[in-house]
């Protein structure tokens, strides 16, 4: 074999590890001190406290549901069926415990927060972002003594049947806008992709800055890391999630109480449409459908009277 053909066969294998890199494999690491542990634990604990103060029963709900499910993913498929999670100065079981409460609950407390325009939106957004930056600082200045923990995920085998639940949910979605002939009861697609975006990356992106996600490598494979996981991890269940809150909002308030009258589901998204964000008017903890709920909120009669026509 002449060296020209040697070095166009090793520039078609490093093409091809580089193109299977970028277009499956990325590997989600961690590194951080048990400190970040137990401070992430407290903030959790102050965070559920605050929200139970405001008096926001679903979306604490709905954060424990997060928490719930990625364990059941990350220990259960990731882990157990998949072999794809690996860990290095801590206990598999009860760090992902740990691991899915944390960025379940958070993750799903901004969602639930985003999805209903929450009039505190803001406000609990900063706290949780806030936590996120200053977490690893934190932890790094003064856990230096205490033990290390390393975790990383491999995500070649199933990133393609992530992509297909994502593909699938906004077909559907812009399925059912084409033929649903009242704009006001089409789903907000162009939001939910900000918002299914929007979530996994400021945590990526929290993460990446505070020194704990993929420590050790280089720019470009922090870049893939970040760039993919955003695109894809959280926004593949942005529409299911849309319709879940949809449906559960139709027959319950915020903090807890049954509505006065049930909607349909078509009638609670055009309901949620016509809601402007942070409205200062706007009830928190119901939404107008009796006459004399709308005689005490004008803002929301305007969406009522939308609805009825």
């Amino acid at each position: 074999m002449t060296n020209a053909a040697a070095e166009s066969k090793l520039y078609r294998k490093t093409r091809e590890e580089n193109m299977n890199i970028l277009a499956a494999q990325v590997i989600a690491k961690r590194v951080f001190s048990h400190l970040y542990i137990y401070l992430d634990i407290v903030f959790l604990v102050a965070l559920i406290a605050l929200l139970v103060f405001k008096k926001r029963y679903l979306t604490v709900l709905f954060g424990l549901f997060g928490g719930v499910l990625y364990m059941l993913v990350d220990y259960g498929i990731f882990h157990l069926a998949m072999h794809s999670r690996f860990i290095e100065g801590g206990n598999l079981f009860w760090v992902l415990l740990w691991m899915s409460l944390s960025y379940g609950i958070t993750n799903f407390v901004l969602i639930w927060t985003w999805l209903s325009k929450d009039k505190h939106i803001t406000e609990f957004t900063l706290f949780i972002i806030v936590w996120w930056i200053a977490a690893p600082m934190i932890a790094q200045s003064f856990g230096g003594s205490l033990p290390t923990v390393t975790i990383w995920r491999e995500t070649k085998g199933y990133h393609g049947y992530m992509a297909i639940i994502l593909l699938f949910g906004y077909a559907a979605a812009i399925v059912c806008n084409l033929l649903q002939k009242d704009k006001t009861r089409r789903l907000p697609l162009i939001r939910l992709l900000a918002i299914g975006i929007g979530v996994q990356f400021l945590w990526e992106f929290s993460l990446l800055v505070g020194g704990i996600r993929s420590d050790g490598f280089g720019w470009e494979q922090k870049l893939n890391t970040i760039t993919v996981n955003s695109l894809l991890e959280t926004n593949l269940g942005a529409v299911p999630i849309y319709c879940i809150y949809i449906a559960i909002t139709s027959r319950f308030n915020e903090n807890l109480s049954r509505r006065a009258e049930k909607l349909g589901f078509t009638q609670r998204i055009a309901e949620l449409n016509a809601k402007k964000l942070r409205a200062a008017s706007a009830p928190q903890t119901t939404t107008v459908i009796t006459e004399k709920e709308i005689e005490t909120s004008p803002s929301e009669a305007v969406a009522y009277k939308k609805i009825k026509d």
